[in-house]
């Protein structure tokens, strides 16, 4: 079972402040996004931008195969480009 670290508080409108040892975690500063995902009774809360690179990785997962693209052809275009 995963450790509390911390707990806030739920003010009137829903409103919550993430604990500063979390926000230093999970890399959020001011002005960031979040995104709380639930999931089977449980909520997981995520920086939005680590998320969306997350979903990407999972979409783009595969397509570079497909399209014949391997890690030589990479490099290879790597060092034309350089």
């Amino acid at each position: 079972m995963p450790v509390v670290l911390e707990s806030a508080k739920v003010m009137s409108k829903g409103q919550v402040t993430i604990p500063k040892d979390i926000r230093e975690k999970m890399k959020i500063n001011e002005g960031d996004q979040v995104v709380f995902v639930y999931d089977n009774e449980k909520v997981v809360m995520m920086n939005a931008a680590i998320y969306a690179m997350k979903l990407m990785q999972e979409v783009m997962n595969g397509e570079a195969e497909k399209q014949g693209i391997n890690e030589e052809n990479v490099n290879k275009i790597i060092r034309e480009v350089r």
